[in-house]
């Protein structure tokens, strides 16, 4: 599958993002802002990749509603989503049942299903509840997960449709949850999800448990070994607004930060070379790809 590159002197520009709070409006969940240069990207070959917390079906929403297509990074890179056809080579040459790693991606497995082939490095979803009970029962604590709320729960709780809280129930490597205590507690929280084996961070909206092996950087840096086989030289633009961004903003070249609806950046990410963006949410995200996606 032959796609346009677009040149930044003899490099490919590949572009990370966040969605909520990033490229979507965190409040409305609004894209329309950001539609005009998402089809700019498209039509100047600009690979754009979704990174989210979000599960496999809310990327693919957000990929149909915008028309684009490309590798998914879902659930804080629990998983990376490739499109069959989508490189020039196959990921993998294995079939499922004899998938072997490929090169990059921390030693897991390739499987594929009829649309995709699948790195997963996250952890079990079942595995993730078990550990949150079990901290709950030791502790006391109100902790509400996605797998605790029927689809008509999460809809109220994060303003989504039922159609799209549907979607955002359908997790595989990463729980969602609502931690309703003290900020004091969230030290032991953290603490105690580590002890389970497990890594935890606090996006934009929810509490999150994922895997050890499990972040938005890591996820990077294995479709980035993909990335690189297929175009050569490739300079990364990433794009986030909250904590579980971090991982990501840390792995690639031009890591781009803007503002939470408080007109403030999230005040624990410190990275080196990171740009500020002085708007909110998805305009910041316009502006950023104005700046740094098109210039020559």
């Amino acid at each position: 599958m032959k796609r346009k590159r677009y040149n930044m002197g003899k490099t490919q520009i590949i572009v990370f993002t966040d969605l909520d709070g990033t490229m979507i409006d965190r409040d409305t969940y609004s894209f329309e802002v950001a539609t005009p240069l998402i089809k700019e990207l498209k039509k100047k070959g600009i690979p754009l990749v979704f990174c989210t917390a979000k599960t496999k079906t809310e990327n693919e929403y957000y990929q149909k509603k915008l028309k684009v297509s490309g590798p998914l990074i879902v659930e804080n890179g629990g998983a990376i989503f490739i499109p069959k056809k989508y490189f020039s080579s196959p990921v993998s040459r294995h079939s499922p049942a004899k998938a072997g790693p490929v090169a990059g991606h921390h030693g897991k497995v390739v499987r594929q299903d009829k649309d995709y082939y699948i790195i997963e490095l996250g952890a079990k979803y079942k595995d993730l509840r078990k550990a949150l009970k079990e901290i709950k029962k030791e502790t006391g604590f109100d902790i509400i997960g996605f797998g605790d709320m029927t689809n008509k729960e999460v809809a109220k709780d994060t303003g989504l449709t039922l159609k799209m809280a549907e979607r955002a129930k359908q997790k595989q490597y990463n729980e969602s949850f609502n931690f309703n205590e003290p900020a004091e507690s969230e030290k032991i929280l953290f603490k105690k999800i580590k002890q389970k084996g497990f890594n935890s961070t606090h996006g934009g909206r929810y509490y999150n448990i994922f895997g050890k092996n499990t972040d938005k950087g890591k996820a990077v840096k294995a479709l980035l070994k993909i990335f690189k086989k297929e175009f050569g030289r490739i300079t990364t633009i990433g794009l986030g607004d909250s904590l579980n961004d971090l991982p990501m903003l840390e792995v690639v070249d031009i890591p781009i930060l803007v503002q939470k609806p408080n007109k403030k950046w999230e005040s624990k990410i410190k990275v080196k070379n990171l740009i500020k963006i002085n708007a909110i949410g998805p305009h910041g995200w316009v502006k950023a790809i104005k700046k740094y996606a098109f210039q020559k």
